[in-house]
């Protein structure tokens, strides 16, 4: 046998092992499928502090496209506006995904918000300091027309809460190296107002209430687990 054709059947037999180790190595067994169900309804108090559910706002509805591609990716969503005694208001947006690995990533507001038509620029990363630990968050703006709607988000894979992006794919990755499949959430929160520090500081408040009012094994999933 020639170099050549021994170099070739080498490389040949190297790529064979490689894509057996990454089948191999493929994450199987799905968080999920050992926890408790969650129901997002009654996770989320409909009272919460001074705020209730103001049942005269109908949120907005994703066009067909984007509700088809959030049916891929999520098995529950809740979306709620809730008002304050002062008649200020918050958009709660929750979505919970049994099976966040690298094919069913959660839907980013980058994304769902464009695809939507708004424009979307500002974003930055920072932590909110809550009572029960720090929070890593993502706040930006998303503006159609004369409405202008600052954002504050984060993401739960498994029991951590994490950034979108390089961060949650490491989150991800250290899920598959021992063979399981992280269930995740994507927690929003949003509120229409032309000053965006305002705005994040009622968000700010509405999340510290929103965590008091919660169970604290609920709490635990919608913010991940602090200090773990």
């Amino acid at each position: 046998m020639s170099f050549i054709n021994r170099r070739m059947l080498i490389i040949a037999l190297l790529m064979f092992a490689g894509a057996g180790l990454a089948f191999a190595m493929k994450p199987t067994k799905r968080i999920a499928d050992a926890s408790e169900r969650p129901e997002l309804n009654t996770m989320i108090p409909s009272r919460i502090g001074d705020w209730k559910i103001d049942t005269s706002i109908v949120p907005i509805e994703p066009s067909p496209d984007v509700q088809a591609a959030l049916n891929k990716i999520y098995n529950q969503t809740l979306s709620r506006t809730y008002v304050n005694a002062t008649g200020r208001r918050i958009m709660l947006s929750i979505a919970y995904g049994g099976d966040q690995s690298d094919s069913m990533q959660v839907h980013k507001p980058e994304v769902c918000y464009v695809a939507q038509g708004f424009e979307v620029f500002g974003a930055v990363a920072g932590m909110l300091l809550t009572q029960y630990g720090e929070l890593p968050v993502k706040r930006l703006i998303a503006r159609q027309g004369s409405r202008n709607e600052p954002i504050t988000y984060w993401v739960v894979v498994g029991d951590k809460a994490t950034l979108s992006g390089l961060k949650q794919k490491l989150a991800q990755l250290s899920y598959g190296l021992t063979g399981k499949v992280p269930d995740g959430f994507l927690v929003r929160i949003s509120s229409i107002d032309t000053n965006r520090q305002s705005a994040y500081q009622l968000q700010e408040e509405f999340v510290k209430s929103m965590l008091e009012a919660m169970q604290e094994k609920d709490r635990a999933r919608i913010a991940g687990r602090f200090g773990a």
